[in-house]
């Protein structure tokens, strides 16, 4: 016989609820995720209209000098969109950093309180 699952409690929602509401925790690391892969969507259309671009100057012009024009537009936005994949990566790992020193310093206070918590208090100095 398998053993029992244990029922999931209303204590982890509400526990999220109210981290929304209050800030204890940050829902921006997560989130930086979701918006990093939205802009590398971006980047990469962007690349796709730089390439169909050259391609279609290449197929429409009649002249040679617009047919030899295309390869260095298409390699040029090439080159820019991978510049801006780097750009927007950096940009984005920057946030994590900042968000991810956040939880870290929240880590470093909660164990400083605790070891405060632990030990006796001190009494004041006497007064003369």
């Amino acid at each position: 016989m398998a053993p029992a699952r244990p029922k999931k409690s209303t204590d982890a929602a509400s526990g999220l609820l109210w981290d929304l509401l209050t800030f204890d925790r940050l829902m921006t690391g997560p989130v930086i995720h979701l918006i990093y892969w939205a802009g590398l969507g971006v980047v990469v259309l962007g690349a796709f209209g730089a390439i169909g671009a050259a391609v279609g100057v290449a197929l429409n012009d009649d002249n040679i000098i617009g047919k030899l024009l295309a390869l260095p537009v298409a390699v040029a936005g090439v080159l820019v969109c991978a510049a801006l994949v780097l750009l927007w990566r950096s940009f984005c790992e920057f946030y994590v950093a900042i968000f991810r020193i956040a939880d870290d310093l929240r880590a470093l206070r909660q164990a400083s309180d605790a070891d405060h918590g632990l030990k006796k208090p001190v009494a004041p100095p006497p007064s003369i």
